[in-house]
């Protein structure tokens, strides 16, 4: 072990009581001999009966109908979410004004982000309604367990499988995180199957034995995994394990326009390959606490001058990091139209 490994110990001990889950930057996470007396599992298997625990205290926010739903699918799927006249002002805010924007590639795909902090709503009522409806809003803290305050983004998905670039990784399935956690997309326009549609394998949000067996198989060796989003904590599932999983197939969001799916994404989801150049823009949420929280509440993002300007802080950050490393994950794209071709 390295001597700054020995030093940092206190630090690496306290993230296991944390959402840290990088098997490779953290040599307690990622210790074979941890993993195999039991460590990552039994850090899933208390995540989990403190999130079940959580939910429970927030059942009102969400219809019957739609614990259901995610009891039994792990996402909940609304069509229809705005009204006619609701959903032609958000796009005719959205088409019509120009928007500080960060982007993000990985392989033939680019995201763009774009935070929308109270300032920028201020002047987009159509758009500010969206972001604060109640059943955005309500889903992501029921599906996230939390009543805290969550990352809202205007969300662009721009790809062009035509081009030499690599893959998208959002393509293979994989779950986020150890631990249940929330995101949503409000897709503005209508998503064929062909445009590389949200996937989602119904059910995979559960723990069941085939899942823990799989997640302790994946611990021994994840740090020294050849693929770094995998060797990070957000495992990879070959679509040759679905089976040894007893997984259903996927289900496939070629939805229309106005539908909202929130999903639980410690279940194993993809963005299905993109047959076609295409663009897909939307709302996306997401909202991810400390999974060893007992209490639903006492989020500082919710505390007046921070409330709906975390997305805002987030992109700060990655400035700062491009400043200070030279490289970042997202990049500065200018204030421009949500959906200029990017230069990266």
């Amino acid at each position: 072990m390295r001597t700054v490994d020995v030093l940092k110990m206190p630090l690496y001990a306290a993230e296991l009581a944390s959402g840290a889950k990088s098997f490779r930057n953290n040599p307690l996470i990622g210790s074979r001999r941890l993993n195999e007396a039991g460590l990552h599992v039994k850090r899933i298997k208390l995540a989990e009966k403190l999130a079940d625990s959580r939910r429970k205290r927030l059942e009102h926010l969400v219809s019957e109908e739609d614990r259901l739903a995610y009891q039994r699918d792990g996402f909940i799927a609304s069509p229809g979410l705005l009204t006619e006249t609701d959903l032609e002002g958000v796009r005719r805010e959205i088409e019509t004004t120009r928007f500080h924007a960060w982007d993000m590639r990985q392989g033939n795909a680019v995201t763009r982000f774009i935070p929308l902090p109270p300032s920028v709503l201020q002047d987009l009522p159509f758009l500010r309604a969206a972001v604060w409806h109640q059943q955005i809003q309500n889903g992501l803290r029921y599906v996230g367990s939390s009543n805290g305050d969550p990352l809202m983004y205007l969300h662009i998905v721009m790809t062009n499988p035509d081009g030499k670039q690599k893959a998208d990784p959002q393509t293979a399935f994989h779950s986020d995180t150890f631990h249940p956690t929330a995101k949503c997309w409000l897709f503005l326009y209508d998503i064929d199957d062909a445009s590389g549609p949200f996937s989602y394998i119904p059910g995979s949000h559960k723990l069941t034995r085939e899942r823990l067996d799989w997640e302790r198989e994946q611990s021994l060796a994840a740090s020294t995994a050849k693929n770094s989003h995998h060797a990070g904590g957000s495992f990879r599932l070959p679509a040759s394990e679905l089976g040894r999983l007893n997984y259903p197939e996927p289900v496939r969001f070629a939805v229309p326009g106005n539908t909202l799916v929130v999903a639980d994404t410690h279940g194993f989801h993809a963005r299905a390959t993109s047959t076609q150049p295409s663009v897909r823009v939307g709302l996306y949420g997401s909202l991810r606490r400390n999974p060893f929280l007992p209490w639903t509440g006492l989020d500082p993002f919710n505390l007046p001058g921070l409330k709906g300007r975390q997305a805002r802080i987030h992109m700060a950050q990655k400035d700062l990091e491009k400043r200070l490393k030279g490289r970042t994950s997202h990049k500065y794209a200018g204030k421009i139209p949500a959906t200029e071709p990017s230069r990266f």
